[in-house]
């Protein structure tokens, strides 16, 4: 048996919301890896992925002075917070 294969490598960057004022940041290492077997009785060919996370930190913004939750409100119940 022997094994012959190629590898690429990607940095990919990831933003979540972490809170009112805050954002978690997340840099990945993608590895592909090209790989063919081959054996006496036949050439298997597969892609392998993988993503390895090398570094995350938050970034902490301004805190606000008010902080409004209008999830589930339409334009017309808008109006009444405001007032």
């Amino acid at each position: 048996m022997m094994t012959e294969g190629t590898v690429e490598t990607d940095l990919r960057s990831e933003f979540k919301e972490a809170g009112i004022n805050q954002t978690l940041h997340r840099i990945y290492l993608e590895v592909k890896c090209n790989v063919t077997i081959l054996t006496p009785y036949e050439t298997i060919t597969e892609t392998i992925t993988n993503q390895v996370l090398l570094t995350e930190g938050v970034i902490i913004g301004d805190i606000p002075d008010t902080y409004y939750n209008l999830e589930g409100l339409n334009s017309d119940q808008l109006m009444e917070v405001i007032e």
